[in-house]
């Protein structure tokens, strides 16, 4: 496998950059609502099931209000808006319908992603909700209410002869971007060494420490695909209309991985999220928000409580 690192510090890739990260900024300020005040987030009737559901010791962070911890900086499953204060994206969509299934108000609370564990232990708010995969290890601290595919995808340009990257042959000999020390990365490197010992040719593997110079690379020619939080590439598809999708991978392959809201371990609170997910899969409400944000292909169709999650390494 061959391995290359190429950064924004080349002058004509840093100018490249800047040229695209502008005509993105514009055309996503053309096309996304990033207005603080969300006249279309998408609103439910109290869900008297769910409410039921609450166990009788567990008492909220505030009486009247769903607090939830959030890490706004993976567009669309979370960002700011342009006041630079509120939370968008479909993690707080979710979130509030959730808040609203409940009768309760739903306060957004930005926590860094390496902090949540500690601040939602330490009671600082209800539940969080910022794309947190069910783990073994996670479960023994905390539960879990399922709500979307862990999903990585393989994406193109849209012109390309690719159709379709499903399996580990179909990556043989491929120049492929993807992310360092991260599980996509992992599975591409195991996808390569299984190709290899069975004779195929390796993939030639592509790291960029910039966005702009990775979709640079893919739109001139210098990269076959990009292989990464599908999430994020399915808006960024819809959006810019440059890359198309050709494949999808669990983010736990080769086993199934799910994203969960997470809430302190016998809290009492997650049977009552789960049920009030799956009232929302069944009214539909569910759907229409994943696609206003381009996650339908992440869909789930029943929410679970603490289901069977990744094992321990």
């Amino acid at each position: 496998m061959k391995s290359q690192r190429i950064t924004a510090s080349i002058f004509l890739s840093a100018i490249a950059s800047l040229a695209m990260s502008l005509s993105t900024l514009a055309l996503a300020a053309n096309t996304l609502d990033l207005n603080p005040e969300q006249r279309d987030r998408i609103r439910v009737e109290k869900d008297p099931a769910a409410i039921n559901a609450v166990g009788g010791s567990y008492r909220f962070v505030k009486d009247d209000t769903l607090t939830i911890g959030i890490h706004p900086f993976i567009p669309p499953i979370s960002t700011y808006a342009t006041d630079a204060r509120t939370i968008v994206g479909f993690d707080a969509d979710l979130a509030q319908v959730i808040a609203d299934s409940l009768g309760k108000k739903l306060e957004l609370v930005p926590v860094a992603w390496a902090d949540w564990p500690l601040a939602l232990q330490s009671g600082k708010f209800d539940a969080v909700i910022s794309n947190v995969t069910v783990t073994e290890e996670r479960k023994a601290k905390f539960d879990f209410s399922t709500y979307r595919k862990d999903q990585l995808g393989f994406y193109v340009k849209s012109d390309s002869k690719i159709t379709s990257l499903q399996e580990p042959k179909d990556i043989a000999g491929l120049r492929i971007i993807t992310d360092p020390g991260t599980n996509q990365e992992k599975i591409l490197l195991e996808w390569d060494k299984q190709n290899v010992a069975h004779g195929l040719k390796p993939i030639t593997v592509q790291y960029y420490d910039d966005d702009a110079v990775k979709n640079l690379a893919i739109q001139s020619g210098r990269a076959d695909a990009v292989f990464s939080v599908n999430a994020v590439q399915a808006y960024q598809a819809a959006e810019q209309r440059k890359t198309r999708l050709v494949g999808t991978v669990s983010g736990g392959w080769p086993r199934t991985a799910e994203v969960a809201i997470t809430t302190r371990k016998g809290s009492g609170l997650a049977d009552a999220l789960t049920t009030a997910l799956n009232d929302l899969i069944k009214s539909g409400t569910y759907t229409h928000v994943l696609d206003k944000w381009n996650l339908g292909s992440e869909a789930i169709s029943k929410a679970s409580t603490n289901p069977p999650g990744l094992p321990k390494l």
